[in-house]
């Protein structure tokens, strides 16, 4: 059995402006609040502008890939698609090589709506006030706590 990590006393521990969980929480909220003009000019929401930057990085992909690097599950996925589709953004084929598989390919309008998009992440890294290479940092320990936290087993595994 481990010996447990010192941590805040227990009076300290529900401090409000100590939790990192709502510094992250609120951060999103802001994020959102600055995305949604720049996007709304697209015509796309976040999740989808996601899809449209996987697929401008590397056209025809699979559903599996794309969720995969989004985190998200193919019941997810699957409308969020079909509303790309709709926009005429994508194309959503049967993998020859393996019917089970669907993959989705960039239309013509698709590809356009790239140079509309290239301002995005200038406008989000001035809305930030930071410079690029913090804005790294800050994105690799934000990843390496999604990480630990992915990680962190229910407490009867921990004991």
């Amino acid at each position: 059995m481990s010996t447990p990590k010192p941590g805040p006393k227990s009076e300290d521990a529900l401090r409000f402006s100590d939790f990192l969980c709502f510094a992250v929480y609120s951060a999103s909220h802001a994020f959102n609040r600055v995305y949604k003009p720049l996007l709304d000019e697209l015509g796309l929401t976040y999740p989808q502008y996601l899809v449209m930057v996987l697929l401008w990085e590397r056209d025809d992909q699979t559903v599996g890939s794309l969720g995969g690097r989004l985190l998200l599950e193919s019941s997810t996925m699957t409308p969020l698609l079909k509303r790309l589709e709709t926009l005429g953004h994508v194309r959503r084929s049967r993998d020859p090589a393996d019917e089970r598989q669907v993959r989705i390919g960039l239309t013509q309008k698709g590809r356009a709506l790239r140079q509309e998009a290239v301002k995005i992440p200038r406008c989000i890294l001035e809305a930030s006030g930071l410079k690029a290479g913090e804005l790294k940092r800050l994105r690799s320990q934000i990843i390496a706590l999604r990480s630990a936290l992915e990680r962190y087993g229910p407490e009867e595994d921990r004991a």
